[in-house]
This record gives C-alpha cells, sequence and structure tokens, in this order.
C-alpha cells in the first residue's frame, strides 16, 4: 500500500582500465549523482561518517528512541527547534521523498526509516546514504563531492578530507568549498578535536588531518573520451567499466591532432583510431575524430562507427580465404589485364595493367584485377560469410545486393569492424570479438582462416619493398616489425591503414566527414605516416618475435611462370608456400607439343598432318586476354602459327569471346552525335583472323586482337565474331537513340 520510493537514478560514469573516472554525465534532473559502490566505501570513510552523523547506526531499527527523547525534552525546554534526532536511515528517507519539516514529515519519515530497515542490510543503506547526501549546487553523493572537489575516488580520501565533507551537508550554503574554505577548517578541526576526544581516532591520525591544508575548489568532471562515452552511455548502466588505457589515449588523441592540423593544409580534416591490445583483446585506444570540439570540422561526429566504404582493405581476407579452398598459393600466377564481367570493368589504382603477377604481388602492390577474379572464382557469398562471422553489420545487412565490386570498397564497414578484423590476423586466423569493457562476457571466438593461410598473409603484408612504404626513413627507424593493409575508397573520401603484429593491431581511417574527396587523399599518403607514428608511440623500438611459421604450413617448389607444380619444361623455379592435401597439386601446363611445317608458317591439326615433311615444336600457351594485352603494349610473343587452311575440320570449343560490347547490355546512343560501338574480342593463341557479323550479316574482317568500330540501328542487335577455325559467339544487345 506504501511502496518505498527506492528508484533511485545516478550519474552515468565512465571509467578507463585503472578504474579511474575519465568522464561522466548529469542526471536528468541536472544533477552530480554517481553512485559510490559498497567497495569504494572504505572502512575510514565509514568510520568517520557513522561517527559524525548517528554512532549507533549498527545498533538501532531505523531510528533511535534515546536521540527523539533528548531532541524532544531540548526542544520543549527551549521552545524552539535546537537539535534534530535524524538517524543516517531517516536522512536516506528524507532524501528520497523531500518533504517539508514539520511533525507530520517526521512520522513518515520515522515510517519510511522502517521500511528500509526491512528492505536493506545497513551497508547498503549506508551506501545510499553517501549516494544522495547533498554537498551543495547540483552536488549529490560523497563520489560526485570527491570527484569535483578532490579529483579523486572516494576510497582515496584523507580523515581530513572525509571530515571536511561531512559538515557541508549541514549548512551546504554558508560552507562552500572553494569559498569559505577557512570556515571550513575550524568546523572541520571542531569535529576532529571531538573524534580525538571520544577516542574514534588515534592522536596520531587527529593530528595529521588537523595539520592538512584545505586547498580544495570546485572542478569540472573530466571529460575524456568523448566518442565512445557517448556511444557506450547509450548501452544505460550507472557505471560503465571500460578497456580504456587513459595515458595510451591522451598520446593517441595529441598525435591525430597535431597530424590533422598539418592535414588541413591539403584540405583532409579529420582521421579516427582504435587501438587493439592483441594479447587481451581489449580496445585500449578510441579516438573518433581529431577534436571533438571542433564545431568547424564536425569534430563530434563518430569516425570510428561511421559506416565508411573500405577501399582495398578486404583483399588480405579475400586471398587468404582464396588459399584455404585451395584455389591459390602466394606464388600463384594471374593476369593482371583489361576484364568485363557483364558491364563491370574494374581498373586499377594507376589504370595500367602488369600481365602476369603473382598473388604476392598482387597484394603488396594492391591490384585490383586480380582481387576481382580472385573473388568471382571464389563466390562472393563465401567471403560475405566471412565478414559475418567478424560482425561486419552492414555486409549482413547488404549481403545480397553485394557483387564482385565489394573487395574494391562496394559495401559498407566501420573502423572498429575493419580493426577487428585485422587483429584475426595477429591472433593465428581467429577472430576473437574486442572488448571495450572490463569483464566482458561476450567474447566471441571464431576460427576465419587456417593458421597456413594467416602466415603466408603475413609474410606478404610485412614486405617493405611496396609502393605504400613511407621514405622518410626517421619514420621508421625505431618502428616495430609490422605488417599492414592500406586502401582508398571511390571518390577519394576515405584513406585507410591497418597494421599489426603480435602486441597490437591499430586502425587509421582519415578524410572529411562531410564526404567531400581529395585529390591527394589515399591509405598510403595520408593514414600511413600517423600508422607509423602511432606504432613508434606506442611499442617503440620492440624487438617482439615475429609470427613463427605454424606445422600445416610447408614449403615446395614450383614453376615461376605459373606458379603450378613444374613440369619438365620449367627452367625458371622459385619456392612457394603451400598447405599439404589442401593446395593444387596441378602440373605446370603452359606449354603445348604441336606440329608444323618446316618454315613454322603452318600449324596441323592430327585431321590434316601430312605424313612427312613436318616437324613438332614446343609452344607457349598464352591467353587470350593477355594476348590483347601484349599486341596493345607492343610486346612480342611467339604466336602458334596459321593453321592449315585446308583443313576442313571444325574446330569446337575456345571460341571468340566478345568483351565489347557487353552482353544483355542497353545502350543509349544520342541523336544529335551518334557514337560509334567498339568491337572486341579475345581468341586462343592459335586465331590469327576473326570475322564480325551484325544481325546475322557480315560485317568485317579483321585481325586477332584488333578493335573495330560500329554504329547500330535501333532495336535489337545482333553480334556475332567468328574465328579463322570456324568456332562462333554470339551477343545481344538493345540499341536506343534518345535526345542528349
Amino acid at each position: 500500500m506504501f511502496p518505498l520510493p527506492d528508484r533511485i537514478e545516478y550519474s552515468t560514469v565512465i571509467t578507463d582500465n585503472k578504474g579511474e573516472v575519465i568522464n561522466a554525465f548529469l542526471t536528468s534532473d541536472q544533477k552530480w549523482r554517481m553512485k559510490t559502490n559498497l567497495d569504494e566505501i572504505s572502512p575510514l570513510l565509514k568510520k568517520t561518517i557513522v561517527a559524525k552523523e548517528d554512532r549507533y547506526f549498527f545498533y538501532h531499527p531505523g531510528i533511535n528512541p534515546v536521540s527523539v527523547t533528548k531532541a524532544f525534552f531540548k526542544n520543549l525546554f527551549r521552545m524552539k527547534r535546537t537539535s534534530g534526532a535524524s538517524t543516517i536511515t531517516m536522512q536516506v528517507a528524507r532524501a528520497l521523498e523531500p518533504r517539508k519539516r514539520n511533525i507530520l514529515s517526521k512520522f513518515i519519515e520515522s515510517f519510511r526509516a522502517f521500511q528500509l530497515e526491512w528492505t536493506y542490510s545497513k551497508e547498503e543503506i549506508l551506501q545510499m546514504y553517501l549516494n544522495l547526501v547533498p554537498y551543495g549546487g547540483n552536488i549529490e553523493g560523497v563520489k560526485s563531492a570527491s570527484q569535483l572537489y578532490f579529483k579523486k575516488n572516494p576510497d582515496h580520501l584523507s580523515l581530513a578530507e572525509i571530515t571536511a565533507l561531512s559538515i557541508i551537508p549541514n549548512r551546504p550554503s554558508s560552507l562552500v568549498i572553494g569559498k569559505n574554505n577557512d570556515r571550513i577548517i575550524e568546523e572541520r578541526n571542531r569535529w576532529l578535536r571531538k573524534f580525538a576526544k571520544e577516542k574514534v581516532f588515534s592522536e596520531k591520525e587527529i593530528e595529521d588531518a588537523l595539520a592538512e591544508p584545505l586547498t580544495a575548489s570546485r572542478g569540472v568532471v573530466p571529460h575524456y573520451l568523448p566518442h565512445l562515452s557517448y556511444k557506450l552511455r547509450k548501452q544505460g548502466g550507472n557505471l560503465i567499466r571500460t578497456t580504456i588505457d587513459l595515458n595510451t589515449q591522451l598520446k593517441t588523441e595529441k598525435l591525430v591532432e597535431d597530424y590533422v592540423r598539418a592535414q588541413r593544409l591539403r584540405n583532409i580534416r579529420n582521421a579516427a583510431v582504435i587501438i587493439i591490445d592483441n594479447r587481451t583483446h581489449q580496445v585500449i585506444s578510441y579516438v573518433g575524430s581529431s577534436g571533438f570540439r571542433d564545431t568547424m570540422d564536425a569534430g563530434q561526429v563518430n569516425g570510428a562507427n561511421a559506416i565508411r566504404q573500405p577501399g582495398s582493405t578486404l583483399k588480405p581476407l579475400l586471398y587468404a580465404v582464396c588459399i584455404d579452398e585451395g584455389l591459390m598459393t602466394p606464388k600463384s600466377v594471374m593476369a593482371d589485364v583489361a576484364i568485363n564481367y557483364q558491364g563491370y570493368a574494374p581498373e586499377n589504382y594507376d589504370d595500367k595493367f602488369n600481365g602476369f603477377v603473382s598473388v604476392q604481388y598482387a597484394l603488396e602492390h594492391s591490384l585490383n584485377i586480380p582481387a576481382v577474379k580472385s573473388l568471382r572464382t571464389l563466390g562472393k557469398d563465401k567471403l560475405v560469410e566471412k565478414l559475418v562471422q567478424c560482425d561486419f553489420k552492414q555486409v549482413q545487412k547488404d549481403q545480397h545486393k553485394l557483387g564482385l565490386s565489394m573487395v574494391l570498397g562496394g559495401c559498407g564497414t566501420t573502423l572498429e569492424e575493419l580493426t577487428g578484423l585485422f587483429s584475426c590476423f595477429a591472433n593465428n586466423g581467429r577472430y576473437i570479438t574486442p572488448s571495450y569493457l572490463q569483464g566482458d562476457s561476450n567474447h566471441v571466438s571464431r576460427s576465419i582462416i587456417s593458421p597456413a593461410s594467416n602466415y603466408m598473409i603475413n609474410q606478404i603484408l610485412t614486405d617493405v619493398n611496396r609502393p605504400d612504404f613511407p621514405l622518410y626513413w626517421g619514420a621508421t627507424e625505431k618502428m616495430p616489425k609490422i605488417a599492414w593493409k592500406t586502401g582508398t575508397s571511390y571518390g577519394r573520401r576515405d584513406g585507410w591503414s591497418i597494421g599489426y603484429n603480435k602486441n597490437y593491431t591499430v586502425g587509421i581511417w582519415t578524410g572529411n566527414f562531410s564526404g567531400v574527396g581529395v585529390a591527394d587523399l589515399s591509405g598510403s599518403n595520408t593514414a600511413t605516416p600517423l600508422l607509423f607514428k602511432i606504432f613508434n608511440t606506442i611499442d617503440y623500438d620492440s624487438d617482439e618475435e615475429w609470427f613463427s611459421q605454424p606445422a600445416d604450413c610447408d614449403i615446395r617448389q614450383v614453376c615461376s611462370e605459373t606458379g603450378m607444380i613444374p613440369s619438365e619444361h620449367c627452367t625458371h623455379l622459385t619456392t612457394d608456400y603451400f598447405i599439404p592435401l589442401v593446395s593444387s597439386t596441378l602440373t605446370c601446363n603452359n606449354w603445348q607439343e604441336m606440329m608444323v611445317s618446316p618454315n613454322e608458317k603452318t600449324s596441323y591439326c592430327r585431321n590434316c598432318s601430312p605424313e612427312r615433311g613436318y616437324k613438332k615444336k614446343w609452344y607457349k600457351i598464352t591467353d587470350a586476354d593477355i594476348q590483347a594485352w601484349y599486341e596493345e603494349n607492343l610486346i612480342s610473343y611467339e604466336k602458334i602459327p596459321e593453321h592449315n587452311p585446308e583443313c576442313e575440320l571444325i574446330f569446337k570449343g575456345n571460341a571468340p569471346f566478345i568483351t565489347s560490347p557487353s552482353n544483355g547490355n542497353e545502350y543509349l546512343i544520342s541523336k544529335r552525335s551518334p557514337e560509334p560501338l567498339q568491337l572486341i574480342c579475345k581468341t586462343a593463341n592459335d586465331v590469327s583472323k576473326v570475322y564480325w557479323y551484325i544481325n546475322n550479316r557480315f560485317y568485317k574482317t579483321s585481325n586477332s586482337g584488333e578493335k573495330q568500330f560500329f554504329v547500330p540501328e535501333e532495336g535489337p542487335v545482333k553480334i556475332s565474331c567468328t574465328d579463322d577455325k570456324g568456332r562462333n559467339r554470339d551477343i545481344k544487345i538493345v540499341v536506343r537513340y534518345v535526345n542528349l
């Protein structure tokens, strides 16, 4: 019938990994009311408060009958209120349910005091008192007072400080710390002498307390770690114990602030940083922007939690998964040439092609085309699955919309997610959820990639012979050995650099919160220098042992031209890592024996070869896309001679592949100035001529790899390409003429 109003709203308090308060927030009624936990009530604090306020607190049932009787007669004889009989429990009742001071209020307080005693232990009632007692202004509770006046936790207060605080609630308007310190010292010393007379404390303790000066004044609550504090506050709770190392946090904030100040000359105005301790999997530094109070550049935006395009930062995971699937090894060779997948034609960062490259070279130089080819071979769903396992929230939402472009940044991620992903490479391929809170029991541990593929990626990302390695030697002279990967999003809006070693994983984002791209922005130019500065600060000149080769990772000799197990024709060999029983065991097959005429101008198949007058010769097989690249770059290569023109056999397979126009697409052409469409095809190595047909009508003959142009008619258009072996390929497009 009379429920106890014991629901108390407390300020949200954020602490670092040592328990020090680094941020706090006002309650909804604009009070500083920080909850004092039982373990923060030191024996000295408890003893002092009980001795001053209610020496029989641990013995009475909520009210003290002796004190009530004494106060009644004293007030009666003097005909005015000169003393009260409020116990600590009654003061708690008054604070929970404030009322006018009269006899009725006293009866209600007494009833509530009994309720409190029935419901809570003495320790809990004392805790409630210490949390609710007013200390002037909007300060309530001993923890708020100790933080604002003495900049320390309650369990660190001295006897003199506790006594000084204990007298303020009696006269909060006339005893204000910082204004009336002399009067507070007089009143404090009076109580200390009373404690000495009653032998509550020893003479030495009283002597030291009397000699202690009072220089305190009201300060402000620290507001460190603003971005993470606001984020964690939304999760609720009175006390949020973070894993942040305040020393590292302040150093990192200073580095980011100074670095971005210099970058503003290049119109790059913000950065975000996350540091994970790989041994504990705890986030020890979290910087959301270069300046939280910077109103000009939206400093209050949390860049560490903002969804951005990741650029090339997902490539290490892609290649690691491909290695685990047995699709490639570090020395596997791929063709870095122009490709077109149903209208999607990715390009490299420098708009150039490199021909044959190894997986290692492709990752070191962050080539786009080998990455897209690898993802197409692997299947994008497998990469999406790995990212979802690593808690990529936006990827999980968009997983059915994503395509091959995701590996080049065509998806949404955050710095939090990417830094957590790269910590996986520092933990033997196992993803462990980064912790922001002490005692976090929500750790998730998942094996994402094998230790073998993880080791191979680590070795590649450690190589210093990379285009994104800083040229300034001072930046790396004493820097610990690290592996790192950079990324630049489309439009140069985001520059990423994420590095790791056994000790730490550091994630860097640079850019503008406005989303404005900058021509000079890239992961290597703007993010990597800051990454190296931070590693130089937190792990300076470290000689920590590097990752060791796991048991499931072995070494073998391979052909340097293909990365496959060498055959008898392979003359250039190299060593390569591989996973036994997983990696491919196919033998190198880039050579083929052909029957040719004595002058090597005509080749024969088995059906048309003469009985005599021919010879056998080995030719290197060159794919159609590489042939086209050779032709464009004027690189000579040995072609297979033209096939015997008298042969009547129609060959199957290896038909020309039409790369332009793109099959099934709709093309819009201006009526005023119609531009022709380009005809391009890729052919086998033994093809010299191709024949083009438009809507089943012959159009033109051209050499293999030669580009042709035509102006199409409006409507459906069928394009056919036939090579000199009779192999044919058809595509269909739709053409519309519009007023452009």
